[in-house]
């Protein structure tokens, strides 16, 4: 039997994440003593600079005996972000194309949006 052909036999459920450059696979898996754990695998798409692409990926391998501790400890970890900084994503500030934008005065504007506001008057538009 080939190698790709026992992976499938092992993958009993799966569900995907797609989030920007990162994609999440949860697997459920079989033993071979025919019992179920949990797979948790990252891909992470990397662009080189002459186009061409590759992905790392980091696994992790989830037993039933740790499923209550794992899940006790990222509903505390979540719910402590969540409580200190929010839901807002921030993260658009550490991308390369991101600009900060300021006031006349020098100090940063706290909406990047790029949208003008009402009181932004163009005199070529009336």
């Amino acid at each position: 039997m080939r190698e790709n052909d026992m992976l499938e036999k092992d993958e009993i459920f799966s569900k995907v994440l797609r989030a920007g450059r990162r994609t999440y696979f949860f697997d459920v898996r079989s033993t071979k003593a025919d019992d179920y754990y949990i797979t948790i695998t990252e891909s992470k798409k990397f662009t080189e600079e002459d186009g061409s692409f590759h992905f790392k990926k980091h696994k992790i391998y989830l037993y039933k005996e740790d499923f209550a501790a794992f899940k006790d400890i990222l509903d505390e970890m979540t719910a402590y972000v969540l409580n200190n900084k929010g839901e807002e994503v921030i993260s658009e500030r550490h991308q390369k194309d991101f600009k900060k934008e300021y006031h006349s005065d020098g100090s940063p504007q706290t909406n990047t949006s790029s949208e003008k506001s009402f009181t932004d008057i163009d005199f070529d538009d009336i």
